[in-house]
């Protein structure tokens, strides 16, 4: 359950979803191409995908690896 839309800001929630759609994908082994697309496609995500950049897609990375762990 999404309680909000998502943006490229909610780096933490971001990753929580990633991780509950994805329980058997290793976050550190993630192309940022398809992090990219994985986030834009996650139901509650409502922010322009071309808002997007490294440092944003590295900060999901780090709190899915954390929410992995």
């Amino acid at each position: 359950m999404i309680p909000q839309k998502l943006k490229w800001t909610d780096s933490l929630d971001i990753a929580i979803e990633l991780y509950e759609k994805f329980p058997e994908t290793d976050p550190q082994y993630i192309r940022f191409t398809d992090l990219h697309r994985w986030v834009t496609e996650l139901e509650g995500f409502d922010d322009d995908p071309q808002k997007s950049n490294e440092g944003i897609l590295e900060a999901i990375q780090m709190n899915w690896i954390d929410e992995a762990d």
